[in-house]
């Protein structure tokens, strides 16, 4: 079998774990967040919690990584500790719902956003949408440095934007707008509830830093390489976000951001007019466009890895002989995304159980350093989690009290989700027994 090509780069990884990080979640999610905790202190905090909470990811699953730097990333995690099964819910988990619904939520976003230069109707937005999402599917057909680069061209592009928003912020915006005072503001259903609300909206703007495992196997020197890629991703998505947030409270109060849609765009829009509107629409587009590059060029090494163990079909393992990529899993993944475009819109009711099934595998896989610690004693590994064992506890703790505070908060939307990942247990069952029963020559692919 034609192997993948080790092309990328430390620049191109920390790249995508930025770039994976940074979408459309810094211009949509703060009027979400301010409208759960109004105290411009607690909505700092939990930037900052949520910034600490990936870091400590981000460390976690760099020993990982070295320990396991094969094509991947969280799917070879959760395999190797939990066995077969928890791999392929994950990998189940992410081709219909998490990625395939990101990914086509992020499409219409960015066709939405530039409906904002040249007007378009819902039928118009869906074309924007599929056109784009098929461009970049194609793009990372053609190599993975040619998605690393695309990858790399708009993450600087979209940390320039959110750089001129937090500079009109901060230079043009004063710190009289917002209250500042620790003085105690009301939350009717009690703090913790305010705060697991907020979190929802925080830890969807901050997934996305593990895009750099999916590509492992194509990474120059990966054991070295991902653990300093996403270290130095995690520290900057948080510097940015805690920065864009000051600045918006700088423009707006936190009741105005409550209210706003467009928070980003209205913000801007106070001090620079309408251009500001327009430049900001700009930034947000660039940014979701970028996000759906990076999300078409990762997540389909999860399927790959998955047909490589044989829990899917054959077909999605192959590379192509003449690109080194494995271009029918993105091809596959960008079709399935096709679909929930054309039938379920933005996803709007998906979001709550797409992070609550998202944070449950985040947990698991962070959990499996101390299993393959104990497992794996003597596997090579370049790195190892700093304040080993209080590192992945931190986020393992922060995350499992989240998905439970969701069971509470949102019940219908998480028991969805485990309805979910409960039917996906009769379908490994049945691949399984259907592999185990198949000629040799079929198993092998021939």
């Amino acid at each position: 079998m034609t192997e993948l090509r080790r092309s990328l780069t430390l620049f191109d990884m920390t790249m995508i774990a930025i770039g994976g990080t940074i979408g459309s979640g810094i211009f949509l999610t703060p009027s979400i967040i301010a409208r759960s905790l109004p105290s411009p202190w607690l909505i700092v905090v939990v930037w900052v919690v949520g910034g600490l909470m990936a870091l400590a990811g981000a460390l976690t699953f760099s020993e990982l990584a070295s320990m396991l730097p094969g094509t991947g990333g969280q799917y070879v995690y959760l395999r190797e500790a939990y066995g077969g099964l928890v791999g392929f819910l994950f990998g189940w988990a992410y081709f219909l719902v998490v990625n395939a619904g990101g990914l086509g939520a992020l499409s219409v976003a960015f066709a939405t956003y530039f409906g904002y230069f040249v007007p378009l109707g819902p039928a118009g937005t869906s074309i924007v949408a599929i056109a784009g999402l098929l461009l970049l599917t194609t793009i990372n057909v053609l190599g993975v440095k040619a998605g690393a680069i695309f990858s790399d061209v708009f993450t600087v592009l979209k940390l320039a934007g959110i750089f001129g928003l937090v500079i009109i912020g901060l230079a043009l915006g004063s710190s009289n707008t917002t209250n500042f005072s620790l003085a105690a503001s009301r939350m009717p259903g009690g703090l913790a509830s305010a705060v697991a609300l907020a979190m929802a909206g925080v830890l969807w703007s901050y997934g996305g830093w593990q895009h750099a495992t999916y590509a492992a196997a194509e990474v120059k020197d990966p054991r070295r390489t991902l653990p300093l890629a996403m270290t130095i991703g995690t520290v900057a998505v948080t510097l940015v976000y805690v920065s864009a947030n000051v600045a918006y409270m700088f423009l707006l109060t936190p009741s105005q951001i409550a209210a706003s849609t467009r928070v980003a765009a209205d913000a801007v829009s106070r001090v620079l007019g309408p251009a500001g509107g327009s430049l900001i629409s700009l930034a947000i587009f660039v940014s979701t466009f970028g996000v759906v590059g990076i999300y078409t060029l990762t997540a389909p090494r999860i399927y790959f890895a998955m047909a490589t163990d044989g829990v899917l079909f054959r077909k999605v393992a192959e590379v192509h002989p003449r690109f080194r990529t494995p271009a029918f899993s993105i091809i596959a993944q960008s079709l399935w995304a096709v679909v929930l475009i054309l039938f379920w819109g933005t996803f709007e009711n998906l979001i709550s159980y797409v992070v609550f099934t998202d944070w449950i595998f985040f947990a698991l896989a962070a959990a499996a350093v101390f299993v393959l610690r104990r497992r794996m004693p003597r596997a090579e590994r370049s790195f190892r989690v700093p304040l080993y064992p209080l590192t992945p506890l931190f986020f393992v703790a922060v995350s499992t009290w989240f998905v439970g505070m969701t069971l509470v908060e949102k019940p219908a939307q998480a028991w969805a989700g485990l309805a979910f990942l409960a039917l996906g247990i009769p379908v490994y069952l049945h691949w399984r027994r259907t592999a185990a029963t198949a000629p040799t020559h079929e198993r092998a692919g021939s």
